[in-house]
């Protein structure tokens, strides 16, 4: 009787003693959108942990692709390039923000609407998948004026 009783017991607390994530988002947000275009998001990824880890990829329900690319300056002219893995070191952010590291969503399948949100997950090589809600809204870009290439 003991046994089953340790038994159920285990079953039950086994959850609460997981470890939880060292990985935290902060402030996911997206851009409102038309149906079938492209999307983008920008957030903080943290991780609390003592060893680096590398995220390595993303997806979300509301579009066909989600993929991380930034925005870099060659020559007086913005290119946004693909990024395949992003390493983020341990007790580091790292910044997703106009200008710079964005997630690209492609092949949106709905409107992102003013108000709505929906889930993204980031895939880690260490910490595995973590879900977390983007919220839409509005989102000021970055002054043409401070982009380099854009004369005004």
């Amino acid at each position: 009787m003991k046994f089953l009783f340790l038994l159920t017991l285990l079953a039950f607390a086994g959850p609460a003693l997981a470890q939880e994530s060292p990985i935290h988002v902060a402030d996911a947000k997206a851009r409102p959108t038309a149906p079938g275009g492209t999307g983008v998001v920008y957030m903080i990824v943290m991780n609390h942990g003592t060893a680096d880890d590398v995220l390595t990829g993303l997806s979300s329900p509301v579009a066909d692709k989600a993929e991380m690319h930034r925005t870099t300056d060659t020559d007086g002219m913005s290119h946004m390039e693909a990024v395949a893995d992003l390493p983020v070191k341990a007790m580091e952010a790292v910044t997703f923000a106009p200008g710079g590291l964005h997630v690209m969503l492609t092949g949106l399948k709905q409107s992102l609407k003013l108000g709505d949100s929906f889930p993204l997950t980031l895939s880690f090589a260490k910490a595995g998948a973590v879900t977390v809600m983007v919220s839409v809204q509005q989102i000021k870009a970055k002054p043409m004026a401070d982009m380099p290439g854009m004369k005004m």
